[in-house]
């Protein structure tokens, strides 16, 4: 079990980060809000899943080992692998994933791709009293726009996109909301500079 990684970043993709240890490059599949927070050629430290199948051995990395706990969590419940666990942690940060499964909030699970009102319902069930019962995550305010900006302009520049496209982006989605925190707003800068290359 490969539970860490520290090395230098080599490069940074939209769903994966390459970090050298050791004169060996590791492909480590993370969330955005995770890619977030690295830059090339800069030293990281990530908590590590390592999952095995028959034909491929994929690493997933994490921030702090809090997320690394949730992704193997959600991975004891019938229906939920590796991809849609990370893609859960995609869209629910780890304090607002365990309010909405302790409280029993459908609503917020069914806003992760592929998992429909029965798979939120069974997630509920099976992890509700796994991860406690904790207070609802704050949302991010207008007083912390500024630093979401940052931030993400920051991460986009750190994937190549160029510095003018990557703030439009940002102001265009933060324009629309500007209460969202900075996973939501990266996912949904990357989804309009998608659509315009």
């Amino acid at each position: 079990m490969i539970s860490s990684l520290r090395g230098q970043v080599l490069s940074i993709g939209l769903d994966h980060v390459v970090v050298e240890v050791g004169g060996v490059g590791y492909a480590v599949q993370a969330t955005p809000a995770t890619l977030a927070t690295l830059r090339r050629g800069e030293e990281t430290q990530l908590a590590t899943a390592l999952v095995v199948r028959e034909d491929s051995l994929t690493l997933f990395g994490f921030a702090d080992t809090e997320a690394r706990e949730l992704f193997g969590l959600l991975q004891t419940v019938s229906g939920i692998g590796p991809r849609l666990a990370l893609a859960t942690l995609a869209v629910l940060e780890p304090d607002k994933l365990r309010a909405a499964l302790a409280e029993g909030n459908i609503t917020v699970l069914t806003q992760v791709p592929g998992i429909g009102r029965k798979g939120a319902e069974r997630l509920i069930i099976e992890l509700r009293d796994k991860v406690g019962h904790l207070a609802p995550a704050p949302t991010a305010t207008g007083g912390d726009t500024g630093q979401v900006r940052a931030q993400v302009t920051e991460a986009l520049l750190g994937l190549g996109f160029p510095a003018k496209q990557a703030e439009q982006a940002v102001d265009a989605v933060l324009a629309a909301d500007g209460a969202l925190g900075t996973s939501e707003v990266l996912r949904r800068s990357l989804a309009t500079l998608g659509r315009k290359r």
